[in-house]
């Protein structure tokens, strides 16, 4: 007989208590955790077989091993809570097989896996079982594909799953037993789910069945054949009929995990140093491209040109706070000289300026405590700005709390070195007239750019090496060892 290679089997653990799983998705919340970063690392490792596979034809034993280990404690994890609710034992914290456990997921290893369906099953081949799986799961298993990336999450409420467990729940609150016709259905249910995982995660090339296998012992797919009799061996008037009995396909012996403890540490602990070298490496190289292929012919750093308009007196911009620790002031010395460009053309003349926050609330009134509305834009795509009503009492020009100014016709330009304190920016008409309408720019020189980038270029590559050699060391099984399934 043959059965399909993922076979995911529960028992029915009663008696359950009335109450516990009112609780249980408290008592899940370390499993939870733990399972966030193992997936994380299973995701990553997923695509690491995606290339093996695609190569060699292979799936790495290794990753497979622990891939197989991650399903598998979210299945018992799953059936603990509420992707089941059939035990109160509480799920043990390991990647190895626990025969004992009333949950259970067995997983052969394929020796060969084709190089062609690597690249279509896993998104194209498996889009029909997603759109059951969704109805199934929903939320409690997110099967998918997504920038090339794998994802299942675990224990998410929602879907029919989720539905009819907690309908078990109150069945067991009630009556103090869980239906058998409704357990049978929700881990039917949860075996269709885990076996397209295992298919979307490349672990077999067998194409998941469509059909719904109820009840917590996995089918076969062949029934066995009746036994043949040679020949002139027996007497069949005189021989008893043979005597059938069901059995059900070999599951692979459960042997000890190679994923001890400290391995699976290693690796989650290497994936998230991978993941986050390439990061930081990438945001280093994005400001090292931006230093020296950005800056204009005076070696500024700028923001693209916005039009920006007000019917009110004012166009206020509260951006710049920096404060008198150590870290906030270096935030000066980060961007260097502070350039506005402001210009309303040959209209009106006018006036840009910056001042202590204080200063300004006082000089523009309440009013102008909300800036601009960044996200309204008129018609002709300008910026829409709040409106100050009420007009200031003298003209900006006359004023002498600003730290820096400029004004008159055409574009203006204002230089400012950034010093401790809380700053705004104000654009007005030089005459302190309504209706203000002017296109903006800032920029920076920003003389640390480049030392940043190179330091993140740096630092990101050694927590990318790392996390690769953890990764490596981790997957790396010891020799002599028969890797299990």
């Amino acid at each position: 007989m043959s059965a399909y290679p993922v076979r995911v089997e529960a028992r029915l653990d009663e008696p359950l208590s009335r109450w516990l799983w009112l609780v249980k998705w408290l008592l899940a919340i370390p499993h939870y955790v733990v399972l966030l970063f193992l997936w994380i690392a299973y995701t990553v490792l997923t695509v690491v077989a995606f290339f093996a596979i695609l190569f060699t034809g292979r799936y790495p034993r290794a990753i497979f091993d622990f891939n197989v280990g991650v399903l598998r404690w979210t299945w018992r994890v799953g059936y603990y809570s509420y992707s089941g609710l059939g035990t109160d034992r509480y799920p043990p914290f390991t990647l190895a097989e626990a025969p004992d456990y009333p949950a259970t997921l067995t997983i052969e290893y394929p020796q060969q896996l084709s190089r062609g369906l690597a690249l279509v099953k896993w998104w194209l081949l498996a889009i029909p079982h997603y759109l059951i799986v969704g109805v199934f799961v929903g939320g409690g298993y997110a099967l998918g594909w997504n920038d090339e990336i794998s994802k299942v999450t675990v224990s998410a409420p929602g879907g029919l799953i989720t539905l009819l467990v907690i309908i078990a729940g109150l069945a067991v609150l009630v009556l103090g037993r869980y239906p058998r016709g409704l357990y049978d259905f929700v881990v039917g249910m949860n075996r269709w789910a885990l076996r397209v995982a295992a298919y979307a995660s490349l672990m077999t090339d067998e194409y998941p069945p469509f059909r719904l296998d109820n009840g917590g012992t996995e089918p076969v797919d062949r029934p066995i054949p009746p036994p043949t009799s040679t020949p002139g061996a027996t007497d069949p008037a005189t021989t008893e009929p043979p005597q059938v009995t069901a059995t059900t396909a070999p599951v692979a012996t459960a042997q000890a995990s190679h994923w001890p403890p400290g391995r699976v540490v290693s690796a989650v602990l290497g994936v998230l140093l991978l993941l986050t070298g390439i990061g930081v490496t990438t945001g280093g190289a994005a400001l090292a491209w931006a230093d020296s292929t950005q800056r204009d012919s005076t070696g500024y750093l700028n923001t693209p040109v916005e039009r920006y308009t007000s019917d009110g007196y004012a166009l206020r911009f509260d951006a710049l706070d920096i404060g008198g620790w150590t870290w906030d002031t270096d935030i000066a010395d980060w961007l260097g000289t502070v350039r506005v460009r402001a210009d309303a053309g040959q209209a009106k003349p006018l006036f840009v300026g910056i001042a202590d926050s204080r200063d300004i609330d006082l000089y523009l009134g309440r009013t102008g405590m909300d800036g601009y509305r960044d996200d309204d834009r008129d018609g002709n795509g300008r910026h829409r700005g709040m409106e100050v009503m009420a007009r200031p009492a003298t003209a900006p020009g006359t004023e002498a709390f600003w730290v820096a100014s400029t004004s008159g016709i055409g574009q203006q330009t204002l230089t400012w070195e950034p010093t401790v304190g809380s700053w705004t920016l104000v654009v007005m008409n030089s005459d302190g007239s309504a209706g203000v309408d002017a296109d903006f720019t800032a920029g920076a020189t920003a003389p640390v750019l480049r030392r940043v980038g190179i330091g993140l270029l740096v630092g990101g590559g050694i927590a990318a090496l790392a996390g690769a050699l953890l990764v490596v060391l981790a997957a790396v099984r010891p020799a002599g060892r028969e890797a299990v399934r």
